[in-house]
C-alpha cells in the first residue's frame, strides 16, 4: 500500500441516529457528501466516534457496505475494527470483506489494561491475519492503557503491516521518541483535533478529527498548510476553530459533534445509550459559536 494515502486530513464518521433509535441512512449519506465537499482527504468508519460498541453485527455491516457505496472510490476508507478479546478480533480479521477498504485502524484493547508485552501480542496477532495493512490508535483516556513508546517503535520496525499509528495519548515526550525513532513511511496521525497543529509541526503526517464531520473544510486546510509547512496561516485556522473543538468535548464525544451537525441540518443530535445529547446550555454555547465561526466565514 502507499502509505501517502492516509497523510493529510481524515474524519471519524458519526453514526446518524434517528429520533427512534435507528441508523438513520439518509442522513448518514448527506454526511458523507458534506465531508467530501469539504476537500478531507479520506474517511473513517466505525472509529469510536461512530458509536461502535452500541451498533449490533448486523448494523456494522451494512454500515460499512453502505459508507463504501456512497463513497464510490472517491476516498480512501478505513474500517475500524477493535475488540478486548484477541481470540475473536483475531477471527473478525479473517472473516473481514476487506474489499473497497484501504487499511484498518484498531484501538489497544480497552477495559482489561494489558501490560506492554500484554499489547505487543494482541498486536502480533492482529498483523499476522489482517487482509488489510493495520493502524495502531493509542487512546488511554478510553482504553485505560496508554501504548508506550518502546511499544509503538518495536511493532513499527518489525511488521511491515502496521503503516502507523493514531495517537491520542497527549504525552508530547512519547510522541517525539516514536518521531525520532520510527520508519521513514511509519505515518504518525494525530488522533486530537486540539492539538492538531502542534503535533504537525513536530513532524505528524496528519489527523483523524472529530470536528471535521461538522468542519471539513477547516480541518483540511489546516492540515494541508500544516504540510506544507505553512504554520502561520495554518494556526489562525487554528485559533479560529480552538473554542469550539473545546466545546464539542465538553460533555464527551460524539455528542458535541452531532450537536453541530443538528445545527448545520445534516443529521438529529441523538445517540444510544449510555450516552446522551449535551445539556441545553452547552447547546446553545456551541450554537452561538457555530454562528460567529459561519458569519466570519462568510465575511
Amino acid at each position: 500500500m502507499n502509505n501517502s494515502l492516509l497523510r493529510g486530513s481524515g474524519v471519524a464518521l458519526v453514526t446518524p441516529f434517528t429520533c427512534s433509535g435507528e441508523v438513520d441512512f439518509d442522513a448518514l449519506k448527506a454526511l458523507i457528501e458534506h465531508i467530501i465537499a469539504g476537500g478531507i482527504n479520506y474517511l473513517v468508519a466505525l472509529g469510536t466516534t461512530g458509536e461502535p460498541p452500541t451498533l449490533d453485527t448486523r448494523e456494522k455491516r451494512i454500515i460499512l457496505e453502505f459508507i463504501l457505496e456512497v463513497n464510490n472510490n472517491r476516498l480512501p476508507v478505513v474500517a475500524g475494527i477493535g475488540s478486548n478479546d484477541t481470540r475473536a478480533l483475531v477471527n473478525e480479521l479473517r472473516n473481514f470483506m476487506s474489499m473497497g477498504f484501504t487499511a484498518i485502524l484498531s484501538a489497544s484493547p480497552y477495559y482489561n489494561k494489558p501490560n506492554q508485552e500484554g499489547i505487543y501480542r494482541h498486536y502480533q496477532a492482529l498483523a499476522e491475519v489482517s487482509p488489510l495493512p493495520l493502524l495502531l490508535y493509542n487512546v488511554p483516556g478510553r482504553t485505560g492503557s496508554n501504548i508506550s513508546a518502546e511499544t509503538t517503535l518495536r511493532l513499527a520496525h518489525e511488521y511491515d503491516h502496521i503503516i502507523g499509528i493514531k495517537e491520542a495519548s497527549g504525552n508530547f515526550t512519547q510522541f517525539d521518541q516514536i518521531l525520532k525513532d520510527k520508519p521513514a513511511d511509519f505515518l504518525f496521525i494525530a488522533g486530537d483535533d486540539a492539538i492538531a497543529l502542534p503535533i504537525m509541526s513536530i513532524g505528524g503526517d496528519g489527523l483523524i478529527s472529530v470536528i471535521a464531520n461538522a468542519l471539513p473544510a477547516e480541518i483540511a486546510k489546516l492540515i494541508s498548510l500544516s504540510l506544507k509547512g505553512n504554520y502561520s496561516e495554518a494556526l489562525q485556522i487554528h485559533k479560529s476553530i480552538a473554542e469550539i473543538i473545546g466545546l464539542i468535548f465538553a460533555e464527551g464525544n460524539p455528542a458535541g459533534v452531532k450537536a453541530m451537525l443538528h445545527q448545520l441540518g445534516i443529521c438529529q443530535d441523538e445517540l444510544r445509550l449510555p450516552l446522551v445529547k449535551v445539556s441545553a446550555g452547552l447547546y446553545e454555547k456551541i450554537q452561538a459559536l457555530l454562528y460567529i465561526l459561519q458569519g466570519t466565514n462568510k465575511n
